[in-house]
């Protein structure tokens, strides 16, 4: 993609020339760097009343800059169709894979993270080469900040709901949507909403760290969505909180590939690989979408045969086995 072709740098995707594909910023990956530090209140054993949710945000209309913002990504989202890429078919008889492929993808994105070197704080510790999930219920909420319409907080919070419910039956883990007591915090949130962003997020973690506060408040032109996620010191691989910020300015498909993609990267899926086809864990922006290809990567992810901590090589004899029982070949 010559002028347009997109590279690493200090997100997911980030464009030469400005185009971004939707990315998982920051899973670099705060669990798997196990920064509880930044989000100790997160997981201390205290009274949390601002756990519940909050009180509907009143709306109040973008700014000319944020209307700028929206009509870019509207460009971007234009582009991407028109050669071809941001499919939402979940693969077909051009995409094919086999198990083999299926473990091998599953080891590059499940085991490790974009950015293994990234430290947001000194008490950063490599997890890399170990799988993390969580092991407790993950309770999703969407926020919405002020700019968000009320249509389009109807539709995000339905495209959650069905899809948090597709999550729970592919994983076989308790996921759900809530409204209260949360520890999967989606914000809707743009350019004019950086103020509502740190109160929440003070809120929610009082000890968030500057350095992490100022990332997800006032992210760069290049991120349009991103998430991080939490261990604890006593329990390294097993997540018990995440964050998403999807830029609210993004269009209708863009923000809906946001939506699948961080979700499924804040329950484990931390990495991207570029041999994996159909996929939505590639740099490619080939498709939009969870694929039939993801979705066996999370039902592998949360079989009871793999457990938090684990390592890749300990683990690659029952990866294999999984991806052939998923692909009905004999083993």
């Amino acid at each position: 993609m010559p002028a347009r072709q997109f590279q690493a740098n200090g997100g997911r995707r980030v464009r030469v020339s400005g185009y971004h594909k939707p990315f998982l910023g920051l899973a670099l990956l705060l669990a798997l760097a196990n920064c509880d530090e930044a989000l100790t209140s997160s997981v201390a054993p205290q009274p949390r009343p601002v756990a519940l949710a909050p009180e509907p945000i009143a709306y109040v209309p973008p700014s000319a800059a944020s209307q700028d913002l929206a009509r870019f990504y509207q460009r971007v989202e234009r582009d991407l169709l028109t050669r071809g890429l941001l499919r939402i078919d979940g693969g077909g008889p051009d995409a094919p894979y086999d198990a083999d492929d299926l473990a091998r993808n599953f080891e590059v994105i499940a085991f490790y993270s974009e950015y293994p070197d990234h430290a947001v704080t000194v008490s950063s510790r490599q997890t890399d080469g170990q799988l993390s999930r969580w092991t407790g219920p993950v309770r999703i909420q969407a926020e919405f900040a002020p700019s968000v319409a009320p249509a389009a907080r109807e539709q995000d919070a339905a495209q959650i709901e069905a899809y948090a419910a597709r999550l729970a039956r592919l994983t076989d883990h308790p996921i759900s949507v809530v409204n209260r007591k949360a520890n999967f915090h989606v914000f809707f949130a743009g350019k004019d909403d950086s103020a509502f962003v740190v109160t929440r997020l003070k809120q929610l973690i009082p000890n968030i760290s500057q350095a992490l506060l100022d990332l997800v408040a006032n992210p760069r032109a290049n991120i349009d969505c991103f998430v991080f996620a939490s261990a604890t010191s006593t329990a390294p691989h097993r997540y018990v909180r995440a964050v998403t910020l999807i830029r609210t300015e993004l269009p209708d498909l863009l923000r809906q590939s946001c939506i699948h993609e961080e979700i499924a990267q804040g329950l484990g899926l931390s990495n991207d690989s570029p041999a994996a086809r159909p996929s939505i864990f590639n740099d490619d922006d080939e498709f939009a979408l969870l694929t039939s290809h993801d979705e066996k990567l999370l039902t592998m992810l949360y079989d009871p045969r793999l457990q938090p901590g684990v390592t890749v090589e300990a683990a690659r004899p029952v990866v294999r086995i999984i991806a052939r029982e998923l692909m009905g070949q004999q083993l």
